[in-house]
């Protein structure tokens, strides 16, 4: 019987914890895409951007996978930003099926300039934790997303 109380408020507590959890993430999502928008971008357009400052030239099948996109969303959002200039496609010269985003100067320019701006908000966002408490955060949240990652 106390072995069953024991689970029970375990559940409860990992309950609550979801709650919590799911909670906090949508309030600085809320924020994260409100500065994004900011810069008359959307979350994925400014995912793509960052992604190809930071890294240089990628093919697209791997942007896509690395900012967490279908291959038909990642074709859309490569659409929208080479609309805008900020992007190019490049083919690559051995293997005809394989196309590269390159950001163009525009595009580079543009990133190069939000991008500090961007970390300041994301940093005012965490404000209110210590660095030891960020770090502490990082672990559990690191641990809880692998061990689902893994059941």
């Amino acid at each position: 019987m106390q072995n069953e109380i024991k689970v029970h408020e375990d559940e409860e507590l990992s309950l609550k914890l979801f709650i919590v959890l799911s909670r906090a993430l949508e309030s600085v999502r809320k924020q994260v895409v409100k500065d994004i928008k900011s810069y008359n971008l959307n979350l994925t357009e400014f995912a793509v951007l960052e992604f190809l400052y930071h890294k240089g030239e990628q093919p697209i099948q791997l942007i896509g996978k690395k900012v967490l996109l279908a291959s038909s969303s990642i074709t859309y959002v490569v659409d929208k930003l080479e609309e805008k200039g900020y992007l190019e496609r490049i083919a690559c010269p051995k293997d005809r099926r394989v196309i590269y985003g390159k950001l163009t100067e525009r595009g580079h320019q543009v990133i190069k300039e939000i991008f500090p701006q961007h970390r300041k908000a994301i940093a005012n966002i965490f404000s209110s934790l210590t660095k030891e408490e960020k770090e502490h955060a990082i672990v559990l949240l690191k641990k809880i997303g692998l061990f689902a990652d893994s059941i």
